[in-house]
């Protein structure tokens, strides 16, 4: 009498050999979940504002509260626009923007090559000294430095908003030099080699290979002075020479607010500079990795 062998059930393996079990899920598929969670809660107050300068006034605060208008009209604009002088304003803030930018970066460079490549007593102490100015807040400065302005006459004038942060920017010294540090050395030597002299050797080896960092330098600095309001504040009295927030913070009145006039000024306040960050983002994020590789 024959027996056949038992058979026993194995359970089913992957082609590594292991047991198959419930694939688990991709953690990009979470990371990306989060990320358009985060981005859809910080897109809601620009749609918010964007949308309610299209509302009147009744439906801005209509219980429940509604992101679309039922009816839709540009009374915003038209008083936003009649109320404040924006052509000016847009002009004064970006030749303001512009002019701290282009001077910032360029000082910011030459500052940041200094304390990088040239070595000179005390550049350790100096450099950690220049640094030590960020961690101080602008408004225990503001004081003497608006004493300094009317001393010099530039109480309000665009000269007080343009020199201070064009001549001194502690983070553009410090992003600069972080990538300078990490440019190959033998480029300037073969430059000197060659003749070159610090100052050509700056301005055709090392500046062109900063295009990078002071991009993203410069987007930072300009829009850090088309969104200064509090300095403006403070050196500014003649509404000619306003700047774009002065002319949206007159939209707010003491006791109560035309929020559809408000919605509008603001979004025309921020729609350049949006448009702005959407095409120059991947330069933002080059910029601050890159500079961050050396210490």
């Amino acid at each position: 009498m024959s027996t056949s062998p038992a058979t026993t059930t194995r359970p089913p393996t992957t082609a590594k050999g292991g047991p198959r079990s419930r694939r688990p899920v991709h953690p990009k598929l979470l990371l990306h979940a989060v990320l358009i969670i985060g981005a859809l809660a910080m897109a809601l107050p620009f749609a918010w504002m964007l949308f309610s300068a299209f509302k009147p006034l009744t439906e801005i605060f209509t219980p429940p509260p509604k992101l679309l208008p039922e009816e839709w009209n540009l009374d915003g604009f038209r008083t936003a626009l009649g109320g404040a002088d924006f052509v000016r304003g847009f002009w004064n803030s970006t030749y303001i923007a512009v002019t701290v930018t282009v001077i910032s970066l360029l000082t910011s460079a030459m500052a940041a090559y200094a304390f990088a490549r040239i070595d000179f007593w005390g550049r350790r102490w100096l450099f950690m000294l220049f640094l030590a100015t960020m961690m101080i807040p602008g408004q225990l400065t503001i004081i003497p430095q608006y004493i300094i302005m009317g001393g010099l006459g530039w109480i309000d004038t665009h000269l007080a908003l343009i020199v201070p942060p064009a001549l001194f920017n502690a983070f553009g010294v410090f992003l600069l030099r972080q990538y300078i540090k990490g440019i190959p050395v033998e480029l300037e030597e073969a430059a000197e080699i060659d003749g070159a002299g610090r100052i050509r050797t700056f301005l055709t080896i090392t500046l062109p290979l900063l295009r990078t960092p002071l991009t993203a330098l410069g987007i930072f600095t300009f829009l850090g002075q088309w969104n200064n309001f509090f300095n403006p504040l403070i050196f500014l009295n003649s509404t000619d020479n306003f700047t774009l927030p002065l002319l949206v913070n007159q939209f707010k009145g003491q006791f109560t607010s035309d929020w559809p006039a408000l919605m509008a000024a603001t979004t025309l306040l921020a729609a350049p500079m949006l448009i702005l960050f959407a095409f120059a983002q991947r330069q933002i994020v080059e910029g601050v990795a890159l500079s961050g590789s050396k210490s």
